[in-house]
This record gives C-alpha cells, structure tokens and sequence, in this order.
C-alpha cells in the first residue's frame, strides 16, 4: 500500500523563486530590480558571492549600500536570506549592518537568516587576496581586478575542503579554533609574508559568532518549508554577473562563483522545479570593471561620455568604469545560459545626448562572423564587432514613467533589442530611485 507521499502528484511543486541575474559584467542596476521586486516579496536570498558585491538602493532620498545583506533588508516585511553558496566576511557583514541602521535601517536582525552551512572568509583571506594581485602583477604583468574581498581565497579553501563553516564556528570552539590554526599555518606555508594574530581573531570571531547564532539556521530545510508551506514570493538576488561566472565568464578575468541561473540551486538548496521567472538586467550600453576583453568598449570620446554622465564607479572599489556600446552578442549568450523570461534595461537616460547610438549584433575574426562568443581570451580580444547604428532621441527621457512618454527613437531602440534577444523587455530604467523604472507589462 503506497502511501499518500508517494503518490503526490507531481505538480504540486510548491512555490516558484523569482531569480534577477546581472547579464552583462555586473554593475547593470540589478539592486533596483531587487528592489523593485522586494516590496511585495516575502523572502529575498543571496544564493553566491559576499563582500564583493555592491547594490545601492534609494528609498526617500536615502542611498543604502549593499554589499552582503540582500537588499530586501529595508523592506521591515521581507525576510532575508543568505545562502550557503555565499561566502561571508562577518566583520564586513556587521560593519554594514551598522553603516546602514546609521541611515535608518531598522530591525534587520530579527529578518536576517543566515545558512549554516555558508563558508567563512577570515581576514587572512583578505590579505592572501591582495598578495596573491601582487604576485600576479609580478609573475604575468597583469592583475584579475578583484576587489580584495577575500571571495577568491575563500572559495579556494572550500574547493580545497579545508574551509571553516558557519555551523563550525557555531559548534565546538575548541575544536573551530584547532581548525582555525590550521588553516592559518597552511596559508603561512603558501604565503611566506602572511602574519595572523590567531588569538585576537579567535576572540573577535567567538563574538561574532555568538551575535549571530540567532540569526543561523539550517538552509535546507528552511527553503524547503517556504517553498512547500503557505504561499509565498521568493526572490533570489544574483550577484556579479554572466560574463564574470568562473564557468561561462571572461575567465580568469571572472568572479569564483556560479553567478548564472544554476547558482541560484545549489547556493541556496532549491531544485531547478521551483525557479520561476528569470530576470535579466542590462544596461543600455554596456560596462566592465577591472581588465579582461571587452569588445564594445569605445576608448574615445564617446566612452568618456558614457563614464561621466552615467556616473561610471564601482560601488566596492571606487574605480573608474570602462565603457561601451550595448553588445547584443553576449546578451544573447547569458540568454543561452540563464533562459531569461524578461530582461530590465537600465539606464537608458544616458543616452539621451547621443547623436547616434551603436548596438553590437555580431563577432568577425578576419571578416567573418563567428557563431559563438569565443570561450578563448586571445580570440576574443581579436574580435571586430559588427554594429547596428541607430540615430539618437536627443530628448530628455528622465522624467519618462510610461512607454509612451518615451520618443519614437527610443522606442525603436528599445524594441530592436527585444527582438534580437528575443527576450521581452519588462521594464525600462530612466534615473536612479524607484520611481524611475518604467513598467511595459
């Protein structure tokens, strides 16, 4: 005799998790699109990354920052989640959490969950991170351009299976600072300059640890019941990028985790049944921080252009953004990969001064077109981008709130892009708070 589980239609598969992803080099205003989504969302995860990421958001005139929290925090409805595919700095997560309750943020501590099983970056991380720049600039001439976070090294140790958890520094002290010193003394082994004072970071982290053992739960078994309880809107914040995924990206000039749609399953334990809709969020033009190819980038007046009137700097690093023309090819890729249901075009008020408006459509090596977005870096950066030219609106489009508030340029613009895609564009992004995002559908 079977039982009533067993027999459990299939379709009952509970709730579906909303995921936004960035499908560019990151930076596109997927902390709008969060944002946006938050304020009716029950749950908002982090499902990969830490540190290294930087949302802002703009509530009543105030700008937070984000770095680790999920950017639901400032909604007192949503619960946030961070997942145990994200890697997490706690003296950065409370440093933030303070920096933000100075500006008004409130409660956060009652709404943050935090998977036990989510590694641990330690400061010494941090410091391998920038020695490890160092050698590189040394060895090859040329640096990642990470931020320095520690995320690299981190994910190195879990990879290497001799990284510490949140449910190691919850349980046994003795037995986490054993491990602790442990790890240590490999590091110093790989890295001769490398000096940890283990006592006073085993004090600080016993502290930490105890502030944030409410908060701690298992993640498995959390998603599981908000997936299959009462119904609920789930939204997973990706971090990063498509083209910075350690898989799919730029690599090496890419970020150590899986920032594409898969990340948002295993970072957070969910089956690939309960994802919903995928978001995708672009500039109009497109950006990149640190090195690595970039095909559309007009080191020209036009780049500068784009750098200074769309405010072009990293929210994490300060640095200056490089610039360029929407590039439809790797658009298409991250489509490939993430199966976006809409896309969110940001920032198209930065175009308003253009007299004409470039869009990339194809790769050629030689003059002819490739039919891919070449996984070789030496090939990429020999690549010639076939441009589609669109003459400009020339129009003020900031104070746009619906489609047709926007010129007839514009909107051809707009739908060229759709079609190429051939992803339907959800919202269009003409300022900086929230009002600004123009729903199509």
């Amino acid at each position: 005799s079977r039982t009533n589980t067993q027999t459990r239609p299939r379709n009952d598969i509970g709730n579906k998790v909303t995921v936004v992803l960035g499908a560019q080099w990151g930076d596109e205003g997927k902390g709008k699109v969060v944002d946006l989504l938050a304020t009716e969302s029950d749950l908002v995860c982090r499902c990969q990354g830490g540190n290294n990421a930087g949302h802002t958001v703009v509530v009543e005139g105030t700008e937070y920052d984000f770095h680790l929290l999920p950017s639901g925090i400032i909604n007192p409805k949503s619960i946030c989640v961070i997942g145990n595919g994200v890697v997490i700095h706690l003296p950065g997560l409370f440093e933030e959490a303070e920096k933000n309750e100075k500006k008004g943020l409130k409660g956060w501590e009652k709404r943050l969950v935090v998977s036990d099983r989510a590694h641990l970056v330690f400061d010494f991380h941090q410091v391998v991170d920038g020695i490890q720049e160092t050698q590189r600039q040394a060895t090859e001439g040329k640096i990642i351009g990470t931020t320095k976070k520690g995320i690299g090294p981190t994910y190195t140790s879990k990879a290497s299976r001799i990284g510490l958890r949140v449910c190691d520094l919850l349980g046994d002290f003795k037995e986490f600072s054993t491990k602790f010193k442990n790890l240590v003394a490999q590091y110093q082994s790989m890295y001769s300059s490398l000096t940890v004072d283990t006592d006073t970071q085993l004090k600080k982290l016993k502290e930490y640890g105890e502030r944030l053992r409410p908060m701690v739960r298992d993640g498995v078994y959390y998603m599981y019941e908000a997936l299959h309880g009462p119904p609920k809107k789930i939204l997973v914040e990706g971090a990063n990028a498509a083209l910075l995924d350690i898989d799919f990206g730029t690599y090496p000039f890419v970020t150590s985790s899986n920032c594409t749609v898969g990340g948002a399953c295993t970072g957070l334990g969910i089956p690939p049944l309960n994802i919903g809709e995928v978001y995708g969020v672009s500039k109009a033009y497109t950006t990149r921080v640190g090195i690595g190819a970039f095909p559309t980038e007009q080191l020209n007046p036009t780049g500068e252009l784009l750098q200074t009137r769309g405010h072009e700097v990293g929210v994490t690093t300060g640095r200056k953004r490089r610039c360029g023309w929407l590039d439809l090819v790797i658009l298409k890729y991250a489509h490939m990969i993430n199966g976006f249901t809409a896309i969110a075009l940001t920032k198209l008020d930065i175009l308003d001064v253009l007299d004409e408006i470039k869009v990339g459509v194809a790769y050629k090596i030689n003059g002819k077109r490739i039919p891919h977005f070449p996984a070789n870096m030496e090939l990429l950066h020999k690549v010639e981008v076939e441009y589609e030219t669109f003459p400009g609106w020339k129009s003020d489009t900031s104070a746009a709130r619906k489609w047709n508030d926007l010129p007839q340029k514009a909107q051809n613009y707009i739908r060229f892009v759709e079609n190429h895609i051939g992803v339907p564009i959800k919202w269009v992004g003409v300022g900086k708070s929230r009002e600004c995002m123009i729903q199509m559908f």
